[in-house]
C-alpha cells in the first residue's frame, strides 16, 4: 500500500461514490410513485420532461466535496488546479452533465446543415438524443429524438425527409413534431393525438451556429431573440467575435470527427494554454507563428487568444492578420485565421472519453483552389493528431496515484484558470 494524500483521495472517492450509489438505490426503492405523465400540444403549451436525464441522482454531498477542492477566489499566482477527480470520477461526470451541459445554450451544429426545408441532423449529448430540422415553411425545430410509443430513436445521422417515421412500429411525426399517424391503435382508450407529439427542445441561431437549450421543454411561441440568446451564450463578447470575422459569410467545406480517450476538459485545457504547448508539441506549426505575440483576453463567458503569423511563409494558410482563437464556455472553440474558420465542438462521452467535431469553413474566393485546401487540411490534421496523442497521455497521468493537482503559469494560462472558475460557478449552483 502506498500512503499519501493522492492515494487517500482515490480511496475516499471510491468509498463516497459507492455509498452515494447505495444510498440512492435505497431512496429510489422507498419512494417510487406512479404519476400520470402528460404532454401538452407543442404549439401552444409548455412541456416538462423528466429532470434531468439520468436515472440516478448523484449524492450532492459527495459531488460538492469534490467541487470545493478547487477555490476560484485564490489568485492565479497562488492557485492550484482542480483535483484529478474532476477528470476521472464517474459520479462527478454525471453531476457535471446536469450542471454544465443541460443548462443554458449549447452549440450543436450550424445552419448550413439544414439550409433547405426538410433537412435534419441528429446528435447526442450525455444520454440525450436530439434531432434538429427545418420544416416546409423554413422554421427550425428541435426535439428529443425519441418515439413517444416505445422510445425508439426516429432519425439517424443527417438527411432530408418530409416526416419522421419510427423504424420500430411506424408511428409518424410531422417536422413540427405533431403526431401524424399511430399505427394499429384500434381499441386504445383515452388516446389524444395532440398530447403525443415529439418532446421539443429550445432552439436558436446565432451567426452560423445552431444552439439548443435542454434546461426545460418549453417551446416559445415566437422566435428566440438573437441578441438575448447571443448574450446568454456569449456574454459581453458577441460583438467582439462578429468584428473578428466570426459570422455567416464563410461557406462550409467539410467535417472531421475524432474520438479521444480523455476527459472533455483535458482537451479544453490544452486549447486554452496560451500557446504554451505549441513549441513542444507542434514544432511544424510553431515555425509559422510569432509565439512571443500570443495574447489572451478574458471576457464574461469567452476567452480570446490572438497570435501573429510569420511573414514570407512558403505556404500562407494563416494570412496576414492575427489569428483569433475563441473559447466559448463550456465546450466550443472557434479559430479564425486567413480565409479559414475552424470550429471545434468537444462532446463528453464518459469520464475518460470525448468526441471532438471539427467543422471547416472557407472564404468563397478560395473554394476553387484545391491544392491550397488539401494542404491546409493536411496541416490541420497533423496538429489534431498531435493534440490527441498529448491529451490521451495526460488522461493517463491524471489517473496516476502520483498526481492530485497542479499549478498555473500566470503568464500564459489565464484562460485555463478562467475556464475552471466558470466550471466551479456552474457546479456550485
Amino acid at each position: 500500500k502506498k500512503k499519501g494524500k493522492c492515494s487517500d483521495n482515490i480511496f475516499h472517492s471510491f468509498v463516497f461514490c459507492t455509498m452515494a450509489m447505495l444510498q440512492n438505490f435505497s431512496s429510489l426503492h422507498q419512494s417510487i410513485k406512479i404519476t400520470p405523465f402528460k404532454i401538452h400540444m407543442i404549439f401552444t403549451c409548455s412541456v416538462k420532461p423528466r429532470k434531468h436525464y439520468h436515472s440516478l441522482q448523484v449524492s450532492s454531498k459527495y459531488t460538492q466535496k469534490l467541487v470545493l477542492e478547487f477555490d476560484p477566489k485564490i489568485p492565479i499566482e497562488e492557485a492550484t488546479t482542480p483535483p484529478s477527480s474532476w477528470y476521472t470520477d464517474s459520479c462527478f461526470y454525471t453531476y457535471e452533465l446536469n450542471q454544465v451541459f443541460f443548462k443554458g445554450w449549447q452549440s450543436v451544429g450550424y445552419t448550413e446543415q439544414i439550409k433547405e426545408p426538410r433537412q435534419y441532423f441528429t446528435g447526442r449529448l450525455g444520454n440525450v438524443e436530439y434531432v434538429v430540422c427545418r420544416d416546409d415553411g423554413g422554421k427550425i425545430h428541435a426535439f428529443h429524438n425519441v418515439c413517444r410509443h416505445r422510445a425508439s430513436p426516429l432519425a439517424t445521422a443527417s438527411g432530408k425527409n418530409s416526416c419522421f417515421v419510427c423504424p420500430y412500429h411506424g408511428w409518424t411525426y410531422e417536422l413540427d413534431g405533431a403526431l401524424q399517424k399511430a399505427t394499429r391503435i384500434a381499441g386504445i382508450k383515452n388516446f389524444r393525438v395532440n398530447e403525443m407529439g415529439l418532446v421539443p427542445v429550445r432552439v436558436a441561431v446565432w451567426g452560423p451556429f445552431i444552439l439548443l437549450n435542454f434546461e426545460n421543454g418549453v417551446l416559445p411561441e415566437e422566435e428566440a431573440d438573437i441578441d438575448l440568446v447571443g448574450n446568454e451564450w456569449l456574454g459581453n463578447s458577441s460583438q467582439i467575435l462578429t468584428d473578428g470575422g466570426v459570422d455567416s459569410s464563410l461557406s462550409f467545406l467539410c467535417r472531421r470527427e475524432y474520438t479521444v480517450e480523455c476527459n472533455w476538459k483535458v482537451y479544453c485545457d490544452n486549447y486554452l494554454d496560451g500557446g504554451y504547448h505549441v513549441p513542444y508539441v507542434h514544432k511544424s506549426y510553431a515555425s509559422v507563428l510569432k509565439l512571443d505575440s500570443y495574447s489572451t483576453t478574458i471576457h464574461e463567458k469567452v476567452s480570446i487568444q490572438r497570435c501573429d503569423a510569420e511573414k514570407d511563409q512558403e505556404f500562407d494558410r494563416l494570412g496576414s492578420k492575427p489569428a483569433l482563437y475563441a473559447f466559448v464556455y463550456p465546450n466550443s472553440m472557434i479559430s479564425r485565421y486567413g480565409p479559414w474558420m475552424d470550429t471545434n465542438l468537444v462532446l463528453p462521452q464518459g469520464p475518460r472519453k470525448c468526441l471532438v467535431i471539427f467543422d471547416y469553413f472557407l472564404d468563397s474566393s478560395h473554394k476553387g483552389d484545391e491544392s491550397f485546401i488539401a494542404q491546409s487540411l493536411e496541416d490541420s490534421e497533423t496538429v489534431q493528431i498531435e493534440d490527441m496523442k498529448l491529451c490521451e497521455a495526460i488522461q493517463r497521468g491524471l489517473e496516476s496515484p502520483a498526481y492530485c493537482s497542479g499549478r498555473y503559469v500566470p503568464q500564459v494560462e489565464k484562460a485555463v484558470h478562467h475556464f475552471h472558475s466558470l466550471l466551479y460557478e456552474s457546479l456550485s449552483n
